[in-house]
């Protein structure tokens, strides 16, 4: 893909932004977690996006941090990167959805509501404020976060992604690993994923109070 330098380094330095953010609040525990943002224009049998590098300590700016993948995960240019290891499930967030941005933290209230909600297939929530970040604004308005298997082998999660994806709900739990949320760009990603959090640790501390 012949994709402009400028694009290309807009790209990087959106995710630059959101990953120093997030690195300050502990969302990337042990390298964990991963970011995107698509590049150049779209359709779902062929995009490229720019991906968080595999391994890197991502507390730590360098210019190693990230690259461009194309629709199948693989890499555009030639180089020793190698893109997070499940960018194969931001490919097929990216075909079902035509999103612009997906996010992926690890954190301890994601991990427990999904551990804790797994037989129900979902995260219920009902009633509160944060679900207005999905524009969803019906008076005591509820959603229902899927919730997916944690295969060891990407490949057998990403196979599932198309069908847990609903409609209105940005986001997907992996069973006690972390959320993808998604929007149609990095400022509405980062909104979507910042009211799952709070509203994974609403529920954590509701449950708490009413056991």
């Amino acid at each position: 893909m012949n994709l402009p330098l400028e694009q290309r380094m807009a790209a990087f330095a959106e995710l630059r932004a959101v990953k120093t953010d997030f690195a300050a609040r502990g969302w990337f525990p042990g390298t964990s977690g991963n970011l995107s943002v698509r590049v150049g224009e779209y359709s779902p049998e062929q995009f490229a996006f720019a991906v968080t590098a595999s391994g890197k300590d991502k507390a730590a700016n360098t210019p190693e941090d990230f690259l461009i993948v194309d629709q199948d995960g693989l890499p555009t240019e030639p180089t020793k990167l190698k893109p997070s290891a499940e960018t194969l499930i931001h490919c097929e967030i990216y075909k079902h959805t035509g999103c612009g941005a997906i996010f992926h933290v690890h954190t301890i209230y994601n991990n427990i509501i999904s551990e804790y909600d797994a037989s129900l297939g979902a995260v219920p929530i009902e009633g509160v404020e944060l679900i207005k970040a999905f524009n969803i604004w019906e008076e005591n308005a509820s959603i229902e976060v899927p919730i997916l298997p944690n295969y060891a082998k990407i490949p057998r999660i990403a196979e599932r992604v198309a069908g847990a994806i609903r409609p209105g709900i940005p986001g997907i739990l992996l069973r006690n690993h972390g959320i993808y949320a998604w929007g149609a760009n990095a400022f509405e990603a980062k909104r979507h994923l910042e009211a799952f959090e709070f509203l994974f640790e609403h529920r954590y501390k509701y449950l708490l109070l009413t056991k």
